[in-house]
């Protein structure tokens, strides 16, 4: 960043602050896994992100803006049209600027809210008002935390609990139709796209419904998923990539990584022609031990695991 002069040592010292506070196009990328031209497009063509310039030109990013730009992508995963997004986004800002100041126990007041109702609706195995109930969730959040906060927390509690009758049924109905709707809109993400990514589960280390919604994570507009069924061998997952030919394999796991684990990663990456990662709760515990080599780490909260993916994907993101 250039050094900015001013003949007023107090104005300077003022605009020295506030740019303390602002991000070059290299970061915002990093941070936000949308590579410079888009955010260039963005700015330019749909006059969705303002960013401010340094006096030779450079644009400069707030947080507000680095956000925007999460929201952005976020409402295009969901289907909207970036001609779009700009009228959705004057419309739920002004909402969304509210949130941050809801204390914590009334948003957990509201998620429990939603679960009761899924519950309800799971214990009479009211297919149809689990459907309207699982719409409405979608018409209040994003698809992170309708998954991390609301759906996936109760799927968790449902699986522990099954030592009264009935209650096995309640789960296995509960997470049929989680499994068949979040295959659904990987599909309606993927489109005709290439099957750029392939998603597999190490296995015996996560259940399938916990293998789709990491793909579904991992789904947009520009990464064509596919999901190999649960139980594909470690050792055949160089035959696969051979023949699908993907940007990038990413095996998931929720165990916690075993000694060897490092070891069977880095001798995978060595016969693949595409990048390997690892996501889930494995990807956190064993970032340390895979620290330098080729395998990227994109850890186990679904908005980062897309963005480190796309990060990783891109690879020298311009200045």
């Amino acid at each position: 960043m250039p050094v900015i002069t001013d003949a007023n040592p107090a104005s300077q010292v003022s605009e020295t602050l506030q740019r303390a506070e602002l991000f070059p196009i290299r970061e915002v990328a990093r941070l936000t896994g949308v590579n410079p031209v888009t955010l260039r497009a963005w700015e330019r063509r749909y006059g969705l992100i303002q960013p401010t310039r340094t006096e030779s030109g450079h644009r400069l990013y707030s947080m507000s803006e680095i956000e925007r730009v999460r929201s952005i992508v976020d409402w295009i995963e969901r289907g909207v049209a970036v001609s779009k997004v700009g009228k959705i986004l004057a419309k739920t800002e002004p909402l969304k600027a509210l949130a941050h100041i809801i204390p914590d126990d009334l948003v957990q007041a509201d998620y429990r809210q939603w679960q009761e109702q899924i519950q309800q609706a799971v214990s009479a195995f009211d297919d149809q008002q689990l459907e309207r109930v699982y719409g409405q969730v979608f018409s209040s959040y994003a698809l992170a935390v309708a998954f991390q906060d609301i759906l996936m927390p109760l799927w968790r509690h449902m699986l522990q609990r099954q030592d009264a009758f009935g209650q096995t049924s309640e789960w296995l109905f509960y997470d049929g139709f989680l499994r068949a709707r979040v295959l659904q809109r990987i599909v309606m993400l993927r489109g005709a796209q290439p099957r750029r990514v392939i998603v597999s589960a190490l296995a015996g280390q996560c259940r399938e419904l916990e293998l789709l919604v990491a793909a579904l994570f991992l789904s947009g507009n520009n990464s064509g998923v596919r999901v190999l069924t649960t139980g594909q061998p470690f050792d055949e997952l160089t035959l696969v990539c051979e023949k699908v030919k993907p940007d990038a394999l990413v095996l998931f796991s929720n165990h916690a990584p075993s000694a060897d684990l490092p070891r069977r990663l880095n001798r995978l990456a060595l016969g693949l022609d595409c990048q390997l990662m690892l996501a889930g709760d494995a990807a956190d515990l064993a970032e340390d031990s895979l620290a330098g080599s080729s395998v990227a780490c994109l850890g186990n909260e679904g908005t980062n695991m897309r963005q480190r993916m796309m990060q990783f994907l891109a690879g020298n993101l311009d200045t």
